[in-house]
């Protein structure tokens, strides 16, 4: 069981770490994937919207509507982890969520020593590719119930790659915690050896299979293996 002392405050991802990628993979994608033509349809000259078609077109060189949607769509299939895809992804899910058709799966586990650690006064952050719309949707809208109140922040791409270093050490600034206070969750090797590489703890959450893969890092099954002292 890793323990830990000294953790002022713990940043996780979401996909495969509180929650399982098969809900993402399988119900959000093709969801988005299928509803993203005629949302764009109907608003594309909307301000909210319009700004994220331009960056795809001064990218891209595609001007026309239907051609950025083809590109979005082909951005999907490829799972590309794409600033602008992500914001409309997001706008398109909280549509989803609001009709009821489906609910954010979120581990049992994870939001017991969510609300334990938050409880204990450990302030928890969320640091995912899916834009800060989506993660505050995807827990508002949780099998848990609204788990939004557990969150004192969110942090997505607009805050660099996260695979770089540089975007931890941004996100310590931001929270007024220096790195070496900061447990950073995630299933992602990559992503854990750059947080590691900016000065915070790490535990890599293996949630599927048997026995755990061979890491860097600690690695657990589940939340209820980290301990914070």
């Amino acid at each position: 069981m890793p323990r830990f002392h000294g953790i002022r405050a713990v940043l996780t991802d979401i996909e495969g770490t509180t929650s399982s990628l098969s809900f993402v993979k399988d119900v959000l994608f093709p969801y988005a994937r299928a509803a993203l033509p005629d949302f764009l349809r109907e608003r594309a000259e909307d301000p909210e919207v319009r700004p994220w078609l331009e960056q795809v077109a001064a990218e891209t060189g595609e001007g026309g509507l239907e051609a950025q949607i083809a590109r979005l769509l082909a951005w999907i299939d490829e799972d590309r982890k794409h600033t602008a895809l992500k914001a409309l992804q997001g706008m398109v899910w909280r549509r989803g969520y609001a009709e009821g058709r489906f609910q954010a799966h979120v581990y049992p586990d994870a939001a017991t020593r969510l609300g334990a650690w938050r409880a204990a006064g450990i302030p928890l952050y969320v640091y995912s590719s899916g834009s800060v719309e989506a993660q505050k949707l995807f827990f508002r809208h949780s099998e848990a119930g609204d788990l939004t109140p557990l969150f004192s922040g969110h942090f997505d791409t607009t805050i660099g790659a996260k695979t770089d270093p540089r975007s931890y050490r941004r996100i310590a600034e931001r929270i007024g915690v220096p790195p070496e206070g900061i447990l950073f969750l995630s299933d992602l090797e990559a992503e854990l050896d750059a947080a590691r590489a900016a000065g915070l703890a790490t535990v890599r959450l293996a949630r599927e299979g048997s026995p755990l893969p061979a890491s860097a890092h600690p690695v657990v099954s589940d939340f209820a293996a980290i301990e914070l002292l």
